[in-house]
């Protein structure tokens, strides 16, 4: 099932960053970690990003929601502070 989000809104995963680098050597934990995720779909408003790019957002503006065993996160347009 495809989750089409309206308007200025991008449907997206959630990705967990990295707790060593590609050398193996293990990073402390920090207090806040990044938010950044997997974009899947975008409203037809949206201009500039695209399915496949990472995104980094607003943590705590998201809503969360799971379909057939996955979770994804609906964000605004205006809550995504940059690509990767």
């Amino acid at each position: 099932m495809a989750i089409k989000p309206l308007n200025k809104f991008v449907v997206a995963v959630k990705e967990e960053p990295l707790t060593k680098t590609k050398s193996g050597i293990l990073l402390g934990e920090a207090k806040e970690k990044p938010a950044y995720a997997v974009v899947e779909s975008v409203g037809p408003e949206v201009k500039g990003i695209k399915a496949g790019d990472k995104i980094i957002y607003k943590e705590f503006s998201t809503t969360n929601i799971k379909v057939d065993d996955k979770d994804y996160i609906i964000v605004a347009l205006d809550d995504i502070l940059a690509t990767m």
